[in-house]
């Protein structure tokens, strides 16, 4: 939360941005924990054994059961070795100092002399900052002085004869180690963070450059360029192959619907405009035989009878389209069809026997023989079959051998309504199932094979043409052994 409240409130609203300060946040605050607890472990190891020394200093004196003669030689060694490193009066070039500085004193906490050597400022310092050498001879564990500015640990020694003798040891060398320790892992610590957000924010940069192709692609789209996709990164992670064919797959669906509702939008005009062309032949036709005999110019009873005939006929003709139109408005809304068990091979049979009737000069082949059931809806499937031989007849001269067929394959049941009549360029051949297209500008409503279509359709099977110039025209209608299976009747 800390994080997010900084990137806040220095304007950082990129994802980039966020992880890098994030990972060197993390990261600086492991360097400073490591720092401390190794800093703090190490002062601990030193000074636990500099306080093993001391304290087995004071239980060597404690226990030998010294007297402050018996130490004089002790202690003129420790004032002759504080003057060699230059701590007294005086100049002379230092030697090493002694690990541990000895300093014996009295009641009063001064400083002892012992023979002819007097106490050196040193021990007179370190004597002065015990205070209490007896509190200090006392406690179990050594304490912390400074002398000079210079850090010691201090522990007392009680003699057999009550003397109290200080034994220190200077702790500054280890107080600087540690500090430079502590220098070197800040800086070691810097130059990580500084390498650390450089690395993160190439890798970020590389590993986010998907999600930069994913807006790049939805810029696009929103332009109008529906056939753009996300690609796919040379190294791509799991979580964002995931994303990606994900946002593809949306997109497709997204520029299929799109498409598909501009088809629709454009065979709706389309049918619109073809409806009211369609609709007004008739209504013109109708209107002017009414004004004629409304002025009285269908004088002679022919004229009157023929006038009859007339919009009667163009009646039937806007009664068969409404019709037809009705028909597709339906099986636009799927319809829910009755469907039973039909046997199609009467069907094709019954049809054949129609056509026979109506043009007796025309060869009709029937292959549909035997029973052979579907699950179809019967008013249905007449009405396809009627369709087709309607368009055999409308279209092809009335010696031009037809064949109708029927049989069961590969789990299904083909209808195939063949002629050899002139058959259809490639171009009616693809408008063919569109609604209100004639063929060469025919006669019909171009409804039959739109109705046709949906019918298959709505039973959930599948029609095709197979034509070409000279050749005829072959439809044939594929439908599911259980068509209409599952609807409700």
């Amino acid at each position: 939360m800390r994080i997010l409240d900084v990137c806040r409130r220095r304007g950082i609203h990129s994802l980039r941005g966020k992880l890098t300060l994030a990972n060197v946040a993390l990261l600086a605050v492991g360097i400073v924990v490591a720092t401390a607890v190794s800093l703090m472990t190490a002062r601990f190891y030193l000074l636990d054994k500099v306080d093993s020394e001391l304290k087995s200093a004071r239980t060597t004196l404690g226990n030998a059961g010294f007297t402050l003669r018996q130490i004089e030689s002790l202690s003129e060694l420790g004032v002759a070795m504080d003057k060699f490193t230059g701590s007294g009066e005086t100049d002379t070039d230092p030697l090493p100092s002694p690990s541990m500085v000895y300093v014996a004193v009295d009641s009063g906490g001064r400083p002892v002399a012992l023979g002819p050597l007097e106490p050196t400022p040193r021990q007179h310092a370190l004597a002065a900052a015990a205070k209490d050498p007896l509190a200090l001879s006392a406690a179990e564990e050594p304490r912390d002085v400074r002398v000079e500015g210079d850090r010691y640990r201090m522990v007392g020694a009680r003699l057999s004869d009550g003397t109290v003798v200080l034994i220190a040891v200077p702790t500054e060398g280890l107080h600087e180690g540690m500090g430079k320790a502590l220098r070197m892992d800040l800086a070691v610590g810097t130059l990580l963070l500084a390498l650390l957000g450089c690395v993160t924010m190439l890798s970020v940069r590389r590993r986010m450059r998907p999600l930069e192709d994913m807006v790049e692609t939805s810029s696009a789209i929103a332009e109008g360029d529906l056939t753009r996709r996300v690609p796919s990164s040379r190294d791509p992670t799991l979580e964002v192959e995931q994303l990606r064919v994900a946002l593809n797959s949306m997109l497709h669906q997204v520029e299929s619907a799109y498409r598909t509702r501009e088809r629709s939008a454009a065979q709706l005009r389309r049918f619109v405009g073809d409806a009211s062309h369609e609709l007004r032949t008739p209504l013109s036709a109708i209107r002017g035989y009414l004004q004629l005999y409304d002025k009285g110019m269908l004088t002679e009873p022919a004229e009157r009878k023929r006038a009859w005939d007339r919009m009667n006929g163009e009646v039937d003709r806007m009664g068969r389209l409404v019709d037809e139109l009705l028909t597709l408005a339906r099986l636009d809304q799927r319809p829910e069809l009755r469907f039973r068990n039909v046997d199609l091979s009467r069907l094709v049979r019954d049809a054949a026997e129609d056509l026979r009737v109506q043009q007796p000069e025309r060869p009709i082949t029937v292959g549909a023989d035997g029973t052979l059931l579907v699950r179809a809806d019967e008013s249905g499937l007449r009405q396809v079959l009627g369709n087709l031989l309607s368009n055999v007849r409308t279209h092809t001269p009335a010696d031009v051998p037809v064949r109708l067929g029927v049989e069961r394959a590969d789990g299904v049941v083909r209808l195939c309504v063949e002629d050899k009549g002139p058959g259809l360029c490639e171009e009616d051949a693809a408008r063919v199932f569109d609604r209100f297209f004639r063929a060469g500008g025919g006669a019909g409503s171009g409804l039959g094979m739109a109705i046709v279509q949906g019918v298959v359709e709505a039973h959930g099977g599948e029609v095709a043409v197979r034509t070409a110039p000279g050749e005829g025209v072959a439809v044939t209608v594929t439908l599911p052994t259980g068509a209409g299976a599952g609807s409700r009747s």
